[in-house]
């Protein structure tokens, strides 16, 4: 019998019903490996396509307006299915599961997720590597509970310090107090070290590389600086906008020496500096300038239960129809696995290796789908 592959389904589209036995036909389990030989490690899921922020470089007001329609919260995968799906690609070689958004913390009662997942062992029988990444809007009144839930690990979303800036960019008008203290009450509730992300943006917060520097230099946390990316098609990515690794860390080292250090994992996304006089460390995430995609170990599982197999891909593979797809409890777990393993296996993706003048104009699905 001929093998067969998923098939592509359009994020915005609703899935056919289409016969059991299209998405079961090889079986692929255990540890994979995708076309250009990289392993599945980590996967990214997405547990909300809503947020409370209006960040231009993501989800900008004029498309993400009153009128846009979210998805129906029918839509969205159980706790229980991500459980599963999550279960089934653990047994693949994720050893990382991140959960994100939108903003996940808008999901009700997003840590009895975390408590599900948490006594979930990797092939090798360690501990689950779960982490989470928010904008930090109400991380203060809920850090000690994301802990209690068994969450290790979080990163923070925090574009400057200077809060005209932030709130121009979060296009709100957040106030940057309110994401200090959620830091403060993660590092607090033992979540360390936390992790802030910054996108830089040419003409718009790049005066605040150094100050964020400054800022979080000394406390254990790590500020990673990220190049604005051409994710999705409604922020009006320009190459123009884009701030080089090369130029922040020459703006950082100007003032506080650096030496870089070895990267701890293979497939490790930052590239990582620290201080020479000891004060900390910083990263630098530089997929426009110096792809990385050849150590790609991700996968990203969407709010609604679709798999992509890049950041900027078009099309996922539609997970949920195989949990819903044949009555109550879906297919076995033998057969998601196995339609996993396909996916995976038939992975060629490297968008930001063969990133051209044209390619930022191609249809990619929205970032606040399917997390960072």
């Amino acid at each position: 019998m001929t093998s067969r592959v998923i098939p592509l389904i359009d994020s915005r589209v609703a899935m056919p019903p289409r016969a059991v036995h299209e998405y079961v036909e090889t079986p692929a389990v255990g540890d994979l490996a995708d076309k250009l030989g990289r392993p599945l490690r980590d996967l990214r899921i997405s547990v909300t396509d809503r947020c409370n922020f209006r960040c231009t470089y993501c989800m900008p007001k004029e498309v993400f307006d009153s009128d846009y329609r979210f998805l129906r919260h029918s839509d969205l995968l159980t706790f229980e299915e991500i459980a599963r799906l999550a279960a089934a690609f653990v047994r693949h070689g994720v050893e990382k599961i991140r959960l994100t958004g939108g903003e996940p913390l808008l999901r009700k009662d997003l840590h009895k997720l975390i408590a599900m997942l948490s006594p979930l062992r990797t092939q090798g029988g360690n501990e689950l590597d779960i982490a989470l990444t928010t904008n930090g809007s109400v991380l203060a009144r809920k850090a000690q509970q994301l802990a209690d839930a068994g969450l290790k690990r979080i990163t923070v979303s925090l574009d400057g310090l200077d809060d005209a800036t932030f709130r121009r960019m979060n296009d709100v008008d957040f106030p940057v107090r309110d994401v200090l203290a959620g830091i403060d009450a993660a590092a607090a509730a033992g979540m360390t070290p936390v992790k802030i992300n910054m996108v830089v943006k040419r003409g718009v917060n790049e005066r605040e590389i150094v100050a964020m520097a400054r800022h979080f230099r000394g406390t254990g946390h790590i500020v990673r600086f990220i190049e604005y990316m051409d994710v999705g098609t409604s922020n009006g990515w320009r190459m123009d906008e884009v701030v080089p690794s090369r130029e922040v860390l020459q703006r950082i080292a100007e003032e506080f020496p650096l030496e870089p250090l070895d990267a701890r994992y293979s497939g490790e996304v930052a590239e990582r500096w620290r201080y020479r006089d000891g004060q900390g460390e910083i990263g630098v995430i530089s997929s426009v300038s110096q792809a990385f995609c050849r150590d790609c170990t991700r996968a990203r599982l969407s709010t609604e239960g679709k798999l992509y197999l890049c950041l900027f891909a078009h099309q996922g593979h539609d997970l949920r129809a195989l949990l819903r797809g044949n009555g109550a409890q879906g297919l076995t777990e033998k057969k998601i696995e196995e339609a996993i393993g396909r996916i995976w296996s038939a992975r060629a993706d490297r968008y930001s290796e063969l990133r051209t003048e044209a390619t930022p104009a191609m249809p990619k699905v929205e970032m606040s789908y399917i997390g960072g």
